[in-house]
């Protein structure tokens, strides 16, 4: 059985006290869902935030094949705190499972030079503009696939008003880069940054980069920078963050 738990004080100490964005907004009840092998007792506890899944605790098969009706799609990003875990996920999704690395950054409040990201997110070339993700562009975010990851943990713009922050570059009416929070905890956002496929390598995702860093610093939110590859990883580090370590996680498709 798997149970959905409400209070996130019931799996507390089976997380600890988590660094990552994505699991502390689960925690601390902001946004994502939690469930457990017991509502009252749990040993074992999945959360889950859009396209990423937490497990902590002893491994529990029935949790690691579990498929949340509030998962975004089939795929899926299954991070754990314990190693014991990563033979119980690859053991039922087996074919279906990819280990991949993903690069962790140190979360350094003071650490960013604000004059260097004014002058960043100043550099933008003539005919493009950057603004702020009000409700017309969050509904303008959801018409491109690429885009779709910017807002897409916020259902309405009415959430995302309330918990969302981003940026976007504009060429006429279309967007063409973006950087805004993929989720919300209590201190900080967790970044989600893309570009469309034609305006790579541009230095627009840099840009919006360093507009949201300020923006999150004025406001005393923490710009949180989780690295899915080496290229986003190097665009961290152009913006002030410092690598801190390696770590794999499973990538699944399908249930």
């Amino acid at each position: 059985m798997v149970y959905e738990i409400k209070d996130p004080e019931t799996v507390s100490a089976l997380f600890g006290s988590p660094k990552e964005a994505i699991l502390r907004s689960c925690l601390e009840h902001i946004m994502g869902t939690i469930y457990a092998d017991d509502n009252k007792h749990p040993s074992a506890a999945m959360a889950v935030l859009g396209d990423f899944v937490f497990y902590a605790g002893t491994p529990n098969q029935k949790l690691a094949a579990f498929r949340p009706q509030s998962s975004g799609g089939d795929f899926m990003i299954r991070i754990w705190q314990h190693k014991s875990w990563k033979n119980t996920i690859l053991a039922h999704y087996k074919e279906r499972a990819r280990i991949v690395s993903r690069f962790a950054t140190k979360k350094e409040p003071g650490i960013f030079d604000k004059d260097y990201l004014k002058q960043i997110a100043a550099s933008l070339p003539q005919g493009y503009e950057i603004c702020m993700i009000d409700e017309p562009i969050y509904e303008l975010c959801k018409t491109e696939p690429w885009s779709t990851d910017l807002v897409s943990q916020f259902p309405h713009y009415s959430d995302y008003r309330r918990l969302g922050l981003g940026a976007v570059i504009r060429n006429g009416r279309r967007i063409i880069s973006g950087a805004s929070s993929y989720a919300r905890y209590q201190d900080g956002i967790e970044i989600e940054i893309d570009t469309c496929k034609e305006f790579r390598r541009k230095g627009f995702a840099r840009i919006c980069g360093a507009k949201l860093i300020l923006e999150c610093l004025q406001r005393n939110l923490y710009p949180s920078w989780d690295a899915q590859n080496p290229a986003s990883l190097t665009l961290a580090k152009q913006l002030g963050y410092h690598f801190s370590h390696t770590y794999e996680a499973i990538e699944t498709w399908g249930t």
